[in-house]
């Protein structure tokens, strides 16, 4: 079988790529019981930091946030020049809200890296969208969480199924990222490998 024309198989990289991030806001944070809150909060920053260091365009949305919180100012200040989009619908699929959908339709890439909170809801809900729309969609796993265990399995499961490629915040970067002559190694090593996971020890 001939897979030269197969998208899943060309690489990430910061100029074929967009990171979407979705609800990361306080009370989303409060109901996570599937894993490690800082452990997933620290995985959203990290990708955030990296695609702000790499130049990939990001795309911020909020549902409700008089009632959520705004989103987490540890990834919005990273683009003080870019709008949160708070969706006029607060529907759980991020792409319903017609700015959020035009500002990554704007970015003109096939390749979406996304994730979000909850995963079995706007996570999932908004990748499905996406997937519908002919886009080659990445799930950032380790940075999604749910209220139960159970919710976010099946959510990354349905994701999956579904056709969603998964993949994790060290994966990601270092894809993004090529190879260690990258010229922004040094500063991907400093602000966000050694933050995160095995690589803590580099810096």
């Amino acid at each position: 079988m001939d897979h030269s024309k197969d998208g899943k198989l060309e690489l990430l990289t910061s100029k074929n790529s967009v990171l979407v991030l979705v609800d990361y806001q306080p009370s989303m944070f409060k109901s996570i019981s599937s894993g490690d809150k800082t452990k997933i909060k620290s995985a959203a920053i990290c990708a955030a930091k990296a695609a702000h260091i790499l130049g990939v365009p990001v795309v911020l949305s909020a549902i409700n946030p008089k009632a959520m919180g705004e989103f987490i100012p540890e990834i919005a200040t990273l683009f003080p020049n870019q709008q949160v989009f708070a969706r006029k619908i607060p529907s759980f699929d991020a792409f319903e809200d017609e700015e959020t959908w035009n500002a990554f339709k704007k970015t003109e890439r096939k390749k979406l890296v996304i994730s979000g909170l909850w995963t079995s809801m706007c996570f999932a809900y908004t990748s499905l969208h996406a997937l519908k729309e002919g886009y080659e969609v990445y799930g950032l796993i380790d940075a999604a969480g749910d209220s139960t265990s159970d919710a976010h399995k099946y959510g990354v499961e349905r994701m999956l199924q579904a056709g969603v490629i998964p993949i994790t915040l060290e994966a990601l970067v270092s894809e993004w990222m090529h190879d260690w002559n990258n010229s922004k190694a040094g500063e991907l090593i400093k602000e966000v490998y050694s933050k995160y996971g095995a690589m803590v020890g580099l810096q």
